[in-house]
């Protein structure tokens, strides 16, 4: 008989620091569907993962930010590559976590919810929603709502249609790309 473990309070926060609330897999309709770090039916979906084994099954805790050896040789290098999601902010979110508080931190991740379901719902077309989950987890807050508000601004100034996802999302994306490239930041999954 295996031993059952709470679910995690706050699934769309990974213990590994990962934005699980801004993932692509997070949004997939049907069985595929993740729900999250730990949530309900994680374990059918991700039957082994260390870092939860660590961190939940052995340390009762919601995050790695709890534990007195973070960063541990874990997750240490948890940044380097990513998998659905960008891997680059993991560490510097649970350090966030560490020096405020998770609660600090999910106010933070709600607003980047908020602005990804607003692309996923007025600009996807149906092939952006990686792009789209990447951009929000690495571009600033306040400048990806500018980007989206001007996007507004330039759809309706060049009359297209509210329905013509292809062009809207074209412009969004064309837009967050420039926003990326004035700051530096590549908007692409690092692969192994």
């Amino acid at each position: 008989m295996t031993k059952e473990y709470p679910l995690k309070k706050y699934s769309t926060v990974a213990c590994c620091g990962l934005d699980c609330g801004l993932c692509p897999v997070y949004y997939t309709k049907g069985p595929s569907r993740c729900p999250g770090c730990y949530g309900p039916d994680f374990i059918n979906k991700h039957p082994s993962c260390s870092i939860i084994t660590c961190c939940i099954k052995k340390h009762n805790f919601e995050t790695c930010a709890e534990c007195r050896e973070f960063p541990c040789s874990k997750i240490n290098k948890w940044d380097k590559y990513d998998s659905f999601i960008s891997h680059k902010v993991s560490l510097s979110n649970l350090e966030l976590i560490k020096e405020n508080s998770i609660e600090q931190f999910l106010t933070q991740q709600k607003k980047r919810i908020e602005l990804l379901e607003t692309m996923l719902e007025q600009f996807n077309e149906g092939r952006s929603k990686s792009f789209f989950c990447i951009a929000v987890v690495l571009l600033p807050i306040e400048d990806t709502e500018k980007v989206i508000e001007e996007s507004i601004k330039q759809i309706k100034d060049q009359e297209i249609d509210v329905k013509d996802l292809k062009s809207k999302s074209k412009i969004l994306r064309e837009n967050l790309n420039k926003l990326a490239k004035d700051k530096f930041i590549e908007l692409k999954l690092r692969r192994k």
